[in-house]
């Protein structure tokens, strides 16, 4: 069975589709990543799929449930992590934990509590306030709150925004570890690395889902072309392939230039007399999902900007 099989919702505020005709599904015990630019309906679809918001079109189903009839057994079978901090400051891990066993009915709470503090690691930490904690405690006592009534599906947003490399690895740890024992978790996130440790990835631009699939799947798919030049007058050549046809990105890396484009046989004119122009190398390089990210950003057209300026 699916976790998550939706198809053709759309979600409308006033005048703007903030989620445009998206169809997608997930796998059972699936990581399944969403990308996108800031304002693109991640955070609205994920709400749309937990049973927050209810879709204007569309249909489809959550852990076998209907989107629209049954949206309070979806939530009681979702882990909700927000982008913001939302638990209370003045009380600590343990209390804010406690609240949360209570609001889900859990019985006995403090052997919920208990157990979910040492599944995560906070069992020394349990009397310190939660304001007090750095953001990657912070992070985790957020999970921890979101998988003590032992969900099926687990939709994180943005959840590592500003947290060091040392604890978002953890936290990324700690997902595999849930996904392994049959949780569904749908993630969004702005980190290319983390998008990377998906089973598979949703690419949504303001509003309209582009591709879907592995890391793989959807770099093959995007059908690039990548070359790197590298030499001390990188920077130099870099000036003058921004006004060559067939040039799509150019991105420095020290005293290398990574360049991207669709038209192969035009990037590799353009790169090639680079090269001799600047005497620098030219080799033929990897394409990365960054630079498919980038190329699906750079040719999406923001539907609040077009709102704004009085489009359609």
């Amino acid at each position: 069975m699916k976790a998550i099989d939706v198809r053709n919702l759309v979600k409308r505020f006033g005048d703007k589709t903030v989620v445009d005709n998206v169809t997608l599904s997930v796998e059972e015990g699936e990581i399944s990543g969403f990308l996108g630019p800031n304002g693109s309906g991640k955070t609205t679809t994920i709400r749309v799929m937990c049973g927050l918001l209810t879709p204007d079109e569309g249909e489809g189903t959550v852990l076998g449930y209907d989107l629209r009839a049954d949206q309070l057994r979806i939530k009681r079978q979702v882990g909700y992590m927000t982008q913001k901090f939302s638990f209370y400051t003045d009380l600590t891990i343990e209390e804010n934990l406690f609240f949360v066993a209570r609001l889900y009915g859990l019985s006995p709470a403090s052997a919920y509590v208990r157990d979910t503090l040492d599944k995560l690691g906070l069992t020394s930490r349990r009397h310190q306030l939660s304001g007090l904690l750095s953001g990657g405690w912070k992070q985790r006592l957020a999970l921890a709150a979101c998988i003590m009534h032992k969900p099926r599906l687990l939709l994180l947003d943005e959840p590592t925004a500003g947290v060091d490399p040392k604890a978002r690895r953890e936290f990324w740890d700690e997902i595999h570890d849930l996904a392994a024992d049959g949780m569904t978790v749908m993630v969004s996130t702005h980190y290319m690395d983390e998008a990377e440790r998906c089973h598979r990835i949703n690419y949504i631009a303001y509003g309209k889902l582009l591709t879907s699939g592995s890391v793989a799947d959807v770099v093959a798919e995007a059908g690039l072309n990548t070359f790197i030049l590298s030499g001390k007058s990188a920077q130099k050549a870099a000036r003058m392939l921004e006004n060559e046809l067939g040039v799509d990105q150019i991105a420095p890396f020290g005293n290398s230039l990574h360049v991207v484009g669709k038209d192969k046989a035009l990037l590799e004119a353009a790169v090639q007399k680079a090269s001799r122009q600047f005497d620098i190398l030219c080799e033929p390089g990897q394409t990365t999902l960054e630079d498919v990210f980038i190329q699906y950003m750079s040719s999406s057209r923001d539907n609040m900007a077009e709102l704004e300026n009085g489009g359609h």
